[in-house]
């Protein structure tokens, strides 16, 4: 387990997963701890099993001063970008907060378009405990936005790869063509898409 820095008092930490998956939103999450309960669990969503993270859930909505999960969209995607999604899915977590923080941590190096104090953390989910918070908040509530998507669009396997372009998915993708929760604008979508339609 990592020994992470602490935010401080009134300090959001902000962290969003799901770019690399070929379907699903991007989610962003942002959180405000209370230095008064500390979480000493945290640590940065990829170092941890997804019974630890399910586990680490409860006790940060608890525990925390503040949180919010804010998604963009499949069809944001392919309209903005994904780069602009996230960050579109970033300014919509920290503005959904019911606390405006003092200051905002964000993890990697682009800022969000907004008026908060920030600094960027490049790895900060790895480095500061209310970016490593956000960051299960984020991947725990897109693995079960997957996990509907799987239900409501049997047949991809998105409740195993979760969206990302294993050859499980490329191949699902080469034999049933796109569904609505794929990123048209990605390169592995529009090429399946293309050999549907040869085929037909």
């Amino acid at each position: 387990m990592a020994r992470l820095e602490t935010a401080g008092p009134g300090t959001a930490g902000v962290d969003e997963v799901g770019r690399g998956p070929l379907a699903g939103p991007v989610v962003a999450a942002a959180v405000i701890l209370d230095p008064a309960r500390p979480i000493p669990e945290l640590d940065d969503s990829k170092r941890l099993s997804a019974r630890q993270r399910e586990a680490l859930v409860p006790l940060i909505r608890q525990r925390a001063q503040a949180w919010a999960v804010a998604y963009a969209s499949a069809w944001e995607i392919d309209a903005y970008n994904v780069l602009q999604a996230s960050l579109l899915a970033m300014q919509r977590a920290v503005r959904a907060l019911p606390l405006r923080p003092r200051r905002v941590l964000v993890d990697g190096n682009r800022q969000p378009a907004w008026d908060y104090t920030t600094e960027m953390i490049v790895g900060g989910d790895g480095r500061v405990d209310a970016i490593a918070a956000a960051s299960i908040l984020a991947k725990v509530a897109r693995d079960r936005q997957m996990l509907a998507l799987a239900a409501h669009y049997p047949g991809y396997g998105f409740e195993q790869h979760m969206g990302y372009p294993t050859p499980l998915h490329k191949a699902a993708l080469q034999q049933r063509g796109g569904c609505p929760a794929h990123r048209l604008s990605f390169a592995p979508v529009r090429a399946a898409l293309r050999a549907g339609a040869a085929d037909t």
